[in-house]
């Protein structure tokens, strides 16, 4: 069975699988990051998951991996390997190419940006299948995008592109950690309503989850927390729905997991906003947690198809 390793790394934990060519998962694994123990243990602890999952591949195939898809967080040099910066992770200009290669034996790498492998894989085989133009927002700790065009994400010119959550969209707002202030993340993201209903309820333990449950249970401090994230994201969408013209809005990440806690207000705060523009489609991810792992694989195919017809 031809097979490539998938791979996602994320501040606390690794989600990888071994990809058939079709984007079928053919085994799955998760494991610790271990970022407590330092960056150059989380390197350590990388390589040898991927190790793992080659001898893994080895046992139950009885071939190697063709090639191998990374996806991480932070600022990455996808051309030449790199991953340049993570605060998460503590890491800079690692050649995490060239690393992952040299301990699986010289097979092609690719690496990627977590949210736009995510994105890319809900593209393709999840929300956005048969989508031509799409937007990916996640909402976890921040808010990161990905812009979907004709079954290839855009990463921009910088590599930069998709970063919705650093749109401004409540001036002279809440610092964020880009420097700026009002970014759609310091108000929408999950970290964002966790820190606004600690403080409304008086629980400094409170989360996004606990205030989506407390607004389905109609607490009209809850509802005002939500209903400032949802109002400060449609803000986000309408701007990039003006400027990118998508037909869909795949919304995904932890806070999407509120489901029509969310997805209803936010539709309705959506069109509200439109004049002229067409309205997207705003719809909630498929992959849920294994879209950048499963992104990270199609990469990697997409690598080799790039290699063979070269």
């Amino acid at each position: 069975m031809k097979h490539v390793i998938a791979l996602d790394v994320g501040g606390t934990g690794m989600k990888a699988a071994l990809l058939a060519q079709d984007g079928s998962v053919l085994f799955e694994a998760r494991r610790p990051t271990g970022r407590e123990h330092g960056t150059d243990a989380v390197v350590a602890t990388i390589l040898d998951f991927a190790a793992d999952l080659a001898d893994e591949g080895r046992a139950r195939f009885g071939s190697a991996p063709l090639a191998a898809g990374v996806a991480v967080p932070g600022t990455i040099d996808e051309k030449n390997g790199i991953a340049v910066f993570s605060a998460n992770l503590g890491w800079r200009d690692l050649p995490m190419r060239k690393l992952l290669g040299e301990r699986l034996g010289g097979i092609p790498v690719a690496l990627g940006h977590d949210v736009r492998s995510g994105g890319l894989a809900e593209g393709r085989i999840g929300a956005g299948q048969g989508v031509d133009r799409f937007l990916f927002i996640a909402l976890g700790t921040g808010i990161a995008g990905a812009i979907g065009i004709g079954g290839s994400i855009e990463a921009g010119a910088h590599g930069y592109g998709g970063e919705i959550g650093h749109v401004v969209v409540r001036p002279g707002g809440p610092q964020c950690g880009c420097g700026a202030r009002g970014c759609l993340e310091t108000l929408a993201s999950a970290s964002a309503v966790s820190r606004a209903w600690a403080e409304a309820s008086g629980d400094p333990d409170a989360d996004a989850a606990a205030c989506a449950t407390a607004v389905d249970a109609g607490d009209a401090r809850a509802l005002t927390v939500w209903q400032n994230a949802v109002e400060a994201l449609a803000d986000g969408i309408v701007l990039a729905q003006s400027l990118l013209d998508p037909s869909t809005v795949i919304v995904g990440g932890g806070l999407a997991e509120a489901g029509d806690t969310l997805f209803t207000p936010l539709r309705a705060a959506v069109s509200e906003r439109l004049t002229f523009q067409m309205p997207p489609k705003v719809v909630p991810a498929m992959l849920r947690d294994t879209a950048a792992s499963l992104g990270a694989g199609l990469l990697a195919w997409d690598l080799l198809s790039m290699e063979v017809t070269a």
